[in-house]
C-alpha cells in the first residue's frame, strides 16, 4: 500500500522524538517552515521509556514562545501514533497542512525578505 500525503511534507527521522528539542522546532520555522509537527510513540508505548512525553513537554514549550513573539504557537504540534498506523500518519500529514495552508505562510519569512 502506498500512502498518499503532501509533497510539501519534509520528514526527519530521529531514533525517538525525545531527541527533538525545542530549537529543532524554532530552527525549522526560522529557516522558512510554515509549521513543524513531532510523530512520537504512542503514550506509554515509548521504546525509551518517556522520550514521547519529554517531547510533547518540548512541542508545548515551542508552541508558547511562538505565541510570544507573534508567529503562532498553532504552528508546531504533537502527534502520538504507532509504527503500524501508517494511514492515520497520512491523514495527519493532510491535516496539519490543511491548517498551516489556513493559517497563511510563515511571518518570519516576510520579515526576513524585507530585511534582506
Amino acid at each position: 500500500m502506498r500512502l498518499q500525503y503532501p509533497t510539501n511534507i519534509k520528514i526527519v527521522r530521529v531514533p525517538c522524538s525525545g531527541k527533538v528539542d525545542v530549537i529543532h522546532i524554532l530552527r525549522a520555522l526560522e529557516k522558512g517552515a510554515d509549521g513543524a509537527c513531532v510523530i512520537g510513540c504512542l503514550e506509554g508505548e515509548c521504546h525509551f521509556n518517556t522520550g514521547n512525553l519529554m517531547a510533547r513537554r518540548r512541542v508545548e514549550q515551542a508552541r508558547k514562545i511562538l505565541d510570544t513573539i507573534g508567529v503562532g504557537g498553532e504552528r508546531a504540534k504533537m502527534f502520538n501514533l504507532s509504527s503500524s498506523e501508517g494511514p492515520r500518519f497520512a491523514q495527519y500529514a493532510t491535516d496539519f497542512t490543511a491548517e498551516i495552508k489556513e493559517l497563511g505562510p510563515n511571518p518570519l519569512k516576510s520579515a526576513k525578505n524585507k530585511a534582506a
